[in-house]
């Protein structure tokens, strides 16, 4: 390749570089993954029963705020995408190939099964519709049920930890946010990862730990843009 040839390439890379530049306001991205996903667990809490043996008497009562929730689930994701995109343009060159594998794996194992949990209780609440009597007190019943609260209080939370110990540790190395906020991420990873089953609130950790980073990535943009030169 001539090296005028090469040097217009690498002009036309930079240009589609800086044409592709994830916005500044892009972060708050991740607050409102935090702000939907809060709300989602939260309208879940206040009508659907913690015991997973309940009969589905909530079916009754609380389908349409189920229904809510659900259908703020699909946006939470999109946000946390985002979210994901937002962190490795962070990164830039500096992202490592071992710890971009285990960051993007998790996050997206994290969502899957945001998606299939939802998907269950959404399946409950269609077979409702169609057979209410049939469903009430049934083994399919108690079978979503307890699938749904495995994904969520299991699995789910353990790739949500597994995700913070990841980006902590590539806060670190990459200081693309400060040490204290890496020492926080480790501690709050240890907590829902050795004691989401038994800390009721552990599922509030990882969407707080969301806007927090967010905050900051959002706060040292803001802080950028108004430096000379920024």
């Amino acid at each position: 390749m001539a090296p005028e040839t090469a040097a217009v390439n690498a002009s036309n890379a930079e240009l589609t570089r800086k044409n592709l530049r994830t916005p500044r306001a892009a972060a708050i991205a991740g607050m409102l993954f935090s702000v939907l996903l809060i709300t989602v667990f939260w309208l879940l809490r206040i009508s659907v029963p913690a015991d997973p043996q309940d009969p589905g008497s909530w079916l009754k009562s609380s389908s349409k705020t189920v229904a809510l929730a659900l259908n703020l689930v699909p946006f939470a994701g999109i946000a946390f995408l985002w979210f994901i995109g937002v962190l490795r343009d962070r990164l830039g060159r500096d992202e490592d190939r071992f710890f971009a594998t285990v960051f993007l794996g998790s996050g997206i194992l994290f969502l899957s099964m945001l998606f299939a949990a939802a998907a269950l209780i959404g399946g409950l609440l269609i077979a409702f519709e169609a057979s209410p009597g049939a469903l009430i007190n049934s083994v399919t019943l108690h079978f979503a049920r307890a699938a749904a609260y495995s994904i969520v209080n299991i699995y789910m939370t353990k790739m949500a930890g597994v995700f913070m110990m990841t980006v902590s540790t590539l806060t670190i190395y990459a200081r693309i946010a400060p040490l204290w906020l890496a020492g926080l991420g480790y501690g709050l990873a240890l907590v829902i990862l050795l004691g989401s089953y038994h800390i009721g609130w552990s599922f509030l950790v990882f969407p707080l730990w969301v806007l927090l980073t967010s905050g900051y990535i959002l706060f040292d943009n803001v802080r950028r843009t108004t430096q000379p030169g920024a």
